[in-house]
């Protein structure tokens, strides 16, 4: 037997924060012009307070299906793990819902440089967990330009064109617990 859930049309209030193995970040770039190259981050954390999220990434746990490519995306040629260690984002207001759709003006930090990003997405729930905690579902993503942070590294192709697009898309599938 199955239920389905019905979207929420408020943010429920309270301090809901990341259950991290029913969760994931990732990003996702136009790859040699005809394809998707999609990785995530293994650590973050994502807290929603009143209705105000806010999360962080660490970069030394960016994971693509290459161990060298982990290396070089942690390098200075992208990431630049060691000067800075985390991407950090948070909604410079409370999350707008209507119809289930969520939008948000955010700031995004990444290798220190801050601009803004507007965050869209659904939102599912509250539910009850058989463990009798609540439960909320919140998908977002948003686009960046890469080289707006700062992360330009790129090569030619033989035919001309960029092995990797400026163009991101950054993507959040939260399932936060309400905290007691």
């Amino acid at each position: 037997m199955s239920s389905i859930l019905e979207q929420t049309t408020a943010v429920p209030t309270g301090t809901w924060t990341a259950d991290p193995t029913h969760s994931s970040v990732g990003f996702a770039v136009k790859h040699m012009a005809v394809g998707s190259f999609k990785g995530g981050f293994d650590e973050f954390e994502a807290r929603l307070e009143d209705g105000v999220l806010s999360g962080t990434a660490k970069v030394a746990s960016v994971n693509v299906k290459d161990e060298q490519l982990n290396a070089h995306l942690q390098s200075p040629d992208f990431f630049d793990f060691e000067r800075y260690p985390e991407i950090r984002i948070a909604t410079t207001g409370p999350l707008e819902v209507e119809n289930g759709r969520v939008s948000a003006d955010a700031e995004l930090t990444l290798r220190g440089v801050t601009q803004p990003a507007t965050l869209t997405g659904t939102i599912t729930g509250p539910a009850t967990d058989p463990y009798g905690n609540e439960r909320l579902g919140i998908d977002l993503e948003t686009e960046i330009d890469r080289t707006a942070f700062g992360v330009s590294w790129n090569a030619e192709l033989p035919n001309g064109g960029p092995v990797a697009g400026n163009e991101v898309k950054l993507t959040a599938e939260l399932e936060l617990v309400k905290e007691a």
